[in-house]
């Protein structure tokens, strides 16, 4: 025999979860959060940021030293240089390193994209955070 679902499964809703790592951020009839405990926030989605950023350039300091065989330091350049929009910085003379860039560069943007939302998610949850909260004095 089967197991009946509950009969409020169907109500519940799935939602998108932060890492646990990170604090959960107040719901929308809980009170706004004091100056200190929201900098703290910050700070840990600043340096979950960072680790993402570091992570990044991991990845693109072993593809290009590895598919193009650049010194570990032209590597990291190469790296930071694509993974903050400014572009290659060594020319390419390998299959393998062309095919990395292109990956790389399309992976750099969408890591850079992530990065600035882990930054500023915070900031603008508090804002919308407050916005809604001054909407419930009327």
């Amino acid at each position: 025999m089967e197991n009946p679902k509950p009969a409020n499964s169907a109500t519940k809703t799935q939602t998108a979860r932060a890492p646990r790592f990170l604090p959960r951020l107040e719901r929308r009839h809980e009170p706004l959060l004091s100056r200190r405990a929201f900098l703290r926030r910050q700070f840990l989605f600043a340096l979950f940021a960072l680790a993402i950023v570091f992570g990044s350039l991991g990845i693109g300091v072993l593809g290009y030293h590895f598919s193009e065989g650049l010194s570990w330091l032209d590597a990291l350049v190469n790296a930071s240089m694509i993974l903050f929009g400014m572009g290659p910085v060594s020319e390419l003379h390998t299959n393998a390193g062309k095919w990395f860039a292109s990956f790389y560069a399309m992976f750099s943007g969408v890591a850079f994209i992530t990065i600035v939302g882990v930054v500023f998610a915070p900031v603008f949850h508090r804002f919308l955070h407050r916005f809604h909260l001054s909407g419930d004095d009327k």
